[in-house]
């Protein structure tokens, strides 16, 4: 019995050996396995739950980076910049519990907006610790009054914001564009360029065309909060913004105002370029609008009422309003007939006044006709019938609408801007494809003069005379001139010329051309308005017809857009020469304005005047309206 009780004692103090062993196992590999996750968590991967403790722990407030500034060509005149304003946040869980409504009405009265709008900021968040914006565009006098009062408004802060400002606002506002809030669809659009959902950004104009440029870099306010996202350290880090690149523009601001002043109320528009460069020297549409109305917060009213203005003031027309050419097309009609030898220069045309074609007579500008005329003389006068004759029976629509886009018409001028219209050069393919017509010998003769389908921006005919002066080259119109380091100061790019087309016409027909348009402006309908005594111009007129065209309330008779072409000075070499085009549009009183306009903005570019003065040497104080029609 001893000794089965002895074995039974032996066996129960296994077992329990076995247990504790178990059990010292389980410990034991409890005890690695959290030792192995705190080697890991500490030393393996400890720096990356640090940097997300810190994050977690940190909150960024940014600051915004100076937009850059923009220049005219001289680098002196300053065309848009930014002015010191303020936003102002409000952060709810700073007020103390029962005096939000209290502290929320003392600030609105500051700020002179209702309660109710900082109220619906807020609603959902009465207890957060987050910073939120209240008011943007705040004046420095309203700062000044919050902080004199800041111990009755505990949560209120402030923080500088640029705001976009335009000093000269008037003309020049189709060139700079506007800027304003990035929206969700242009959010999305650009999001791979670093864009955020609280960026202001250009919309038009150079200020969207090289936003990037003058974008800058936001810098950080970085604070360490608690749980609760309250602020625990009293001084934080800062990452200090970079101010956008600074734009010189080839923009003269002389020029532009020359040409705004002679241009005037009349709609329509002027482009001044300098055709050995392709640098646009002005740029006028009119009408224009006031840039800084985009930059004042709340004035959404005033937006859309400026957007549905007669006469579209938002239209840049100098690139994205399309028209007939009407007579100045008979440039290149010139030019074509010449490189083809399709007829000879000195042989006579007699224009009667008409022509008749089937059962159908097309009248000249001239009723009386113009009687036997060279090329000279019917460039000049601008003889319809010369140019019908030509275009029908010595050119055709291929060998014309081959020679538009030579001279870059129903193309893209590749301009640096955001949109622009390539215009349109029709032909006989187009016509069957589009209308499923065949093209008439009636068609040719609308697109002979000019008139018809072709579609033209007054930069595509300014470009037109610049291969003129050029002779056979194009060089692409541009807007910026220089990008400037707002630090150092330094130029850091300079646009230089490029060509755009290199036309094959032969090097003697440019000279025959250019003479042709010498004696256009000495001997041809336009001598009256063109003639300046001290200054040799070459050039075009055109009239583009808009049968039963209504310009004013009930008036519906027969209205013409008037156009003007020319460049100056004749005799200098093309590096001093420059070419203006002007286009009066049909919605105006007849005046027959373009010749003048160019004649007076040739005479203030080269002689160095202003508008008054110009129009006092050239004796057009008291011009007369015109009433009737002329090419």
């Amino acid at each position: 019995m001893l000794a089965d009780e002895n074995l039974n004692q032996s066996n129960d103090a296994a077992k329990k050996n076995i247990k504790v062993s178990v059990l010292f196992a389980i410990i034991s590999l409890v005890f690695i396995v959290y030792s192995l996750k705190l080697f890991s968590l500490q030393v393996i991967h400890g720096q990356l739950y640090r940097n997300r403790s810190e994050r977690i722990s940190k909150t960024e407030t940014s600051i915004a980076a100076q937009r850059g500034e923009i220049f005219d060509r001289t680098g002196k005149n300053l065309l848009a910049t930014n002015n010191d304003s303020f936003a102002v946040d409000l952060t709810p869980g700073e007020i103390p519990a029962g005096h939000y409504d209290t502290v929320v009405s003392k600030l609105a009265s500051y700020l002179g907006i209702p309660k109710t709008v900082i109220d619906k900021k807020t609603l959902g968040l009465r207890r957060s610790f987050s910073a939120i914006e209240v008011k943007t565009n705040v004046t420095f006098s309203t700062i000044s009054n919050i902080a004199e009062n800041i111990t009755e408004l505990p949560g209120v802060s402030w923080r500088n914001q640029p705001v976009r400002t335009y000093p000269q606002s008037t003309s020049i506002s189709h060139v700079l564009g506007y800027v304003g809030a990035i929206t969700k669809q242009e959010l999305q659009d650009m999001k791979n360029d670093g864009y955020e959902s609280n960026d202001i950004i250009g919309k038009s104009g150079i200020e969207k065309q090289y936003d990037k440029l003058l974008q800058g870099k936001d810098g950080k306010e970085i604070h360490t909060i608690d749980a609760r996202g309250r602020i625990l350290d009293a001084v934080p880090v800062i990452e200090p913004p970079q101010s956008g690149k600074s734009l010189v523009l080839t923009i003269d601001s002389r020029i532009q105002k020359l040409a705004e002043d002679t241009l005037g109320q009349r709609v329509g528009a002027v482009v001044v370029l300098k055709p050995s460069t392709g640098e646009v020297l002005a740029m006028v549409s009119y009408p224009y609008f006031d840039s800084n109305i985009f930059s004042l917060e709340d004035n959404y009213a005033e937006i859309e009422k400026l957007k549905n203005r007669p006469n579209s003031p938002m239209l840049n027309r100098t690139v994205n309003a399309v028209y007939p050419p009407a007579s100045t097309f008979k440039t290149i009609m010139s030019t074509a007939m010449l490189n083809e030898k399709a007829f000879p220069e000195e042989k006579l045309i007699e224009c009667t006044g008409r022509l008749v074609l089937g059962n159908k007579t097309f009248h000249c500008h001239n009723l009386y006709g113009h009687g036997w005329l060279d090329l000279k003389n019917g460039l000049a006068q601008s003889c319809d019938v010369y140019y019908w004759v030509v275009g029908l029976e010595y050119l055709g629509i291929e060998k014309i609408a081959n020679y538009a886009r030579e001279f870059g018409l129903g193309q893209s001028l590749s301009i640096d801007f955001p949109s622009q219209s390539a215009g349109f050069v029709p032909t006989a393919e187009w016509k069957e494809r589009r209308w499923k017509e065949k093209w008439y010998d009636g068609d040719t003769l609308n697109v002979s003069i000019g008139q018809g389908d072709t579609l033209v921006t007054p930069m595509h005919i300014a470009d037109m005379m610049a291969m003129v002066c050029n002779s056979g080259t194009i060089y692409k119109p541009h807007l910026l001139k220089e990008v400037i380091d707002p630090v150092t100061n330094q130029v850091v790019k300079t646009v230089e010329p490029e060509v755009l087309h290199q036309s094959s016409v032969d090097k003697y027909v440019w000279k025959r051309v250019q003479n042709a348009l010498r004696y256009t402006i000495t001997n041809g309908s336009a001598v009256f308005p063109m003639h300046n005594k001290s200054i040799q111009i070459a050039g075009k007129t055109g009239t583009a017809e808009l049968s039963q065209y209504k310009y004013l309330e009930g008036d519906a008779k027969k209205h013409w857009h008037s156009w003007m072409i020319a460049y100056a000075p004749y005799d200098a070499p093309v590096e001093d020469q420059y070419v203006v085009a002007t286009i009066v549009e049909a919605v105006n009183p007849w005046e027959w304005w373009a010749p003048y306009a160019t004649n007076i903005i040739i005479q203030g570019i080269i002689k160095n005047q202003t508008y008054e003065e110009s129009i006092k040497v050239l004796g057009f104080e008291k011009i007369p309206k015109m009433q009737a029609r002329a090419e």
